[in-house]
């Protein structure tokens, strides 16, 4: 949220840093235990869910923040990276990026292990998402060309939607699904 936020992993070379964000303020976290870049991530400061990402390849690894400090969690079912998350450490979802190349693919975390979920009409990578795992929204993304694919998730399959007026990939991303913002 706007006066609760959680930034995590990323850069070049790969990092463990976290930071929380208090409405005016940046402070430090505590660390990832693995430092990876293009990594999933949903939930809040206090209950946040990293999943997936690239280290020196795909990786499949998932971590729990209690607002402190990250835990080891279930893995992904397929190392990915650059792919849409949504959703809350108890009740997540990841969905499309890259395995080999562009996937379709969805997963859904319940606290604990991920299971398949219903894929999406449009592989891609850079895709974005905002709402819950049960009424989801993802958006644009890249699969050869720069996209504005946008669907909506039921708990169980994507439907295709109203594509965005402007095709991009890896946009800053918020809201829910019937007030979803791109930037």
């Amino acid at each position: 949220t706007q006066t609760a936020g959680l930034a995590f992993g990323g850069g070049a070379p790969n990092t463990t840093s976290t930071e929380e964000y208090d409405g005016s303020t940046w402070s430090a976290g505590g660390n990832m235990g693995t430092a990876r870049r293009n990594i999933g991530g949903c939930g809040t400061q206090t209950a946040g869910l990293a999943f997936g990402g690239y280290i020196s390849d795909n990786t499949n690894i998932t971590e729990a923040y209690n607002g402190t400090s990250w835990t080891s969690g279930g893995n992904l079912g397929t190392a990915r990276r650059n792919m849409g998350s949504l959703g809350t450490q108890t009740a997540g979802l990841a969905f499309g990026g890259i395995i080999t190349g562009d996937t379709a693919a969805t997963e859904l975390y319940n606290g604990s292990s991920w299971t398949a979920g219903g894929n999406l009409n449009t592989a891609r990578r850079g895709v974005r998402g905002a709402g819950t795992s049960t009424v989801g929204l993802a958006f644009g993304g890249y699969n050869g060309a720069y996209t504005g694919a946008t669907e909506l998730y039921n708990g169980t399959s994507w439907t295709s939607s109203t594509s965005m007026a402007t095709a991009r990939s890896g946009t800053g991303y918020a809201g829910s699904q019937t007030a979803g913002l791109a930037f």
